[in-house]
């Protein structure tokens, strides 16, 4: 069986939908809250699946993620299990045994305004070059395609280097989002492909 390995971070969403966005040391009532599963890497292996379910025709593929996630037993790992389903094998994902909560992100989202402003929190150590070679190496008979979302530029190049000197016929994709980040282009110019972000292509005066 052929692995398609998602590499990038996985969340916790926490979503207030809210009249407007209140001052400071205001208390504001939200109309409803949503938590929900994010990471750009979990939603894409969600639409995966979607595709997979929808065309028999394709042959079978095992969708993997890897994300650096809490230690097993805890209420937050579980959370993020559950919300898979079968679908999806996190069997592969670097679990640290030191922390016991997910990454997170709070959203309040004002209907006024029609915006959002997010608020990350990531007390889980990232993922290192090491871990990464280890989990592909496991994966060595089928792993046809790698995806990075490249969060971290200096560990994902080097685990990019790593797949092209053992891994030669394997396809590397790669998402380029934020602008400002340092070393994106150089993850960019060994991919096979590359996903550009809206406000990266702005920015870079990108013409498609």
């Amino acid at each position: 069986m052929k692995y398609l390995l998602a590499t990038g971070a996985c969340y916790l969403d926490t979503i207030l939908n809210v009249e407007y966005y209140p001052a400071e040391d205001e208390k504001l009532r939200a109309s409803s809250i949503i938590r929900r599963r994010g990471g750009n890497c979990p939603n894409t292996l969600d639409v995966l699946q979607q595709l997979l379910d929808a065309d028999e025709s394709v042959s079978p593929i095992s969708l993997v993620l890897l994300s650096v996630l809490p230690w097993s037993s805890s209420p937050g790992y579980q959370e993020i299990r559950s919300s898979f389903g079968l679908s999806t094998d996190l069997t592969h994902c670097i679990c640290r045994q030191d922390c016991g909560e997910p990454a997170s992100s709070y959203i309040i989202r004002s209907r006024q305004a029609d915006s959002r402003t997010i608020i990350n929190y990531n007390g889980l150590s990232e993922m290192t070059a090491e871990e990464f070679a280890s989990v592909a190496d496991k994966l060595r008979d089928g792993l046809g395609w790698c995806h990075f979302e490249g969060r971290i530029p200096d560990v994902t190049l080097k685990s990019i280097q790593h797949l092209r000197g053992h891994f030669p016929n394997a396809k590397i994709s790669v998402e380029v989002e934020k602008p400002g980040r340092e070393g994106l282009q150089d993850l960019a110019a060994l991919a096979d492909v590359v996903f550009y972000s809206k406000s990266w292509a702005q920015v870079c005066d990108l013409t498609l």
